[in-house]
């Protein structure tokens, strides 16, 4: 039996990058799966590729309306919501003394604010679905120093993650947060990022960068029952970075 047979997902910012892996990785374990982002050509291409178990809806993740038209089309497509994943993220690797408020509120609304609308817009739906399980994609600069504005909103992703679990736990309802290292993503293998992510990859332990498939398959496991006494908990993906 698939791993996630029976189970209705809606992963964000699931038009490329480590979103489409989990997305792939859902749909290969039985999952139905509602994709968002706001890149509606690259999703609707890719929800037509995986199948008849997915479907595309184009989500602005700042919006409380737009969460709950994707909530509610998700039932009606496919009943209700078991598994969300927070997915959909920015960065912005500037100075602190060069970044402007407007570019700070711009992150901290699409990488931490989404995941607060995402969590209670989908908090009715697991319930009537008999509980659930919602993770977080924080990263490992939810753990240690980065970028400001990115990794104040990872560290608060992780905060979220631990107070939502507490609060949703009489529901049936786990929340995890996934604390991805250095990934072989679109948005970091840019030929302007490519030399010196290569470079960087030499001082992680296990000498290479992941492959977002590698996350996936860690997704796949908080999704699932197999990781049903799992809840309020970090997991870290990094290579080792961290333990340094």
């Amino acid at each position: 039996m698939s791993r996630l047979s029976g189970k209705v997902a809606i992963i964000t910012g699931a038009a490329q990058g480590m979103g489409a892996a989990h997305a792939k990785a859902f749909i290969e374990q039985g999952a139905k799966v509602v994709l968002t982002d706001l890149n509606e050509e690259k999703g609707k291409a890719f929800a037509a590729e995986l199948g008849e178990n997915a479907l595309f809806i184009k989500q602005n993740v700042v919006s409380e309306e737009e969460w709950a038209t994707v909530v509610a089309k998700a039932e009606e497509a496919f009943g209700p919501v078991n598994v969300l994943v927070n997915n959909a993220g920015i960065s912005l690797n500037k100075f602190m003394l060069e970044l402007s408020l407007d570019e700070y509120m711009k992150i901290v609304n699409i990488n931490q604010v989404s995941v607060f609308l995402g969590m209670k817009a989908v908090a009715g739906s697991m319930a009537k679905a008999g509980g659930g399980s919602i993770v977080n994609i924080s990263s490992i600069n939810g753990l240690v120093g980065g970028a400001v504005g990115y990794t104040d909103t990872k560290f608060a992703v992780r905060g979220m993650t631990k107070a939502a679990a507490l609060n949703l736990a009489h529901m049936g309802i786990r929340v995890n947060s996934v604390h991805p290292g250095v990934i072989a993503t679109p948005m970091i293998m840019q030929e302007d990022a490519k030399e010196a992510i290569e470079e960087f990859a030499k001082h992680i332990p296990l000498k290479r960068v992941s492959q977002p498939e590698e996350v996936s398959q860690l997704v796949v496991f908080l999704a699932s029952d197999e990781s049903s006494y799992s809840t309020g908990a970090e997991f870290v993906v990094d290579g080792g970075i961290t333990a340094q």
